[in-house]
């Protein structure tokens, strides 16, 4: 359950961060004769992230059936996006996927730099892949890096974890890509690079939180232990556009 029922950027976190600091990171789909400069300001009604760099779609209001139609128009028929929330869909929509989750709050969670983390960036991409192939923390595609600071420790070489940041609402950063090399597990890398990424978001200002699907026991048992707190049990949904998309109010167009 939510330790705070007041609105807020945790709500609709995708929604939150691609019309804020991860607007240029955004697609949008918005009011006819709107500025383009600016979608929100010009009534924009859903957004996605651009597809390499994160699967997440939302919605300016889950109860407007035109930001369903626009969604659509946006992704295209019969294409696959991911909403976190509790959405429900209109009619014509396929569920595909829906994962229970967890959001924990990250306010009191201590915050320690990782002396022996490195930065990661681009050039580390390729490693960084196949680390999420091999430990499946969640998604991670060639542009996520971007999105915000990836700390990752070596051993001989070889990255062997990683942690960093993916969503970023207005005052909160989300740490994601929370793995550990399976022959390196049982040493507390994870938990370093949570504190490590913790103390970035802090220095910046922000506070740190994350998502966690619920059946991932051992993650959130260790996220509780570190100070994360539960705020609110999302789903993640994969829903399949309609095949044919719906009509749009006359006034509104992608």
């Amino acid at each position: 359950m939510p330790t705070d029922d007041s609105p807020s950027p945790l709500d609709n976190p995708v929604w939150a961060a691609l019309t804020g600091t991860h607007r240029p990171f955004a697609q949008f789909a918005q009011f006819a004769g709107s500025d383009a400069d600016d979608p929100v300001a010009g009534g924009a009604l859903a957004a996605r992230y651009l597809p390499d760099a994160n699967p997440f779609s939302a919605l300016a209001d889950p109860d407007d059936p035109r930001s369903w139609a626009a969604l659509a128009e946006l992704v295209g028929p019969g294409e696959v996006v991911w909403l976190t929330g509790l959405p429900t869909p209109p009619p014509g929509w396929e569920t595909v996927a829906s994962i229970p989750g967890v959001q924990l709050d990250g306010r009191a969670v201590p915050a320690e730099s990782a002396p022996e983390a490195v930065r990661l960036g681009p050039a580390d991409v390729p490693e960084m892949l196949e680390l999420v192939r091999l430990t499946e923390p969640g998604p991670f595609l060639p542009r996520t890096v971007e999105l915000g600071a990836y700390l990752g420790i070596r051993h001989g070489g070889r990255l062997v974890a990683m942690a960093g940041e993916r969503m970023r609402p207005p005052g909160w950063a989300e740490i994601s890509a929370v793995c550990t090399h399976p022959e390196h597990r049982g040493r507390g890398l994870a938990g370093r690079l949570v504190r490590a990424v913790a103390a970035v978001v802090r220095e910046r200002g922000d506070n740190p939180f994350l998502h966690a699907a619920a059946a991932n026991t051992g993650a959130v048992r260790l996220y509780r232990s570190m100070g994360f707190v539960l705020r609110r049990e999302p789903v993640f949904v994969g829903l399949r556009t309609p095949d044919s998309p719906a009509p749009r109010d006359p006034e509104t167009k992608p």
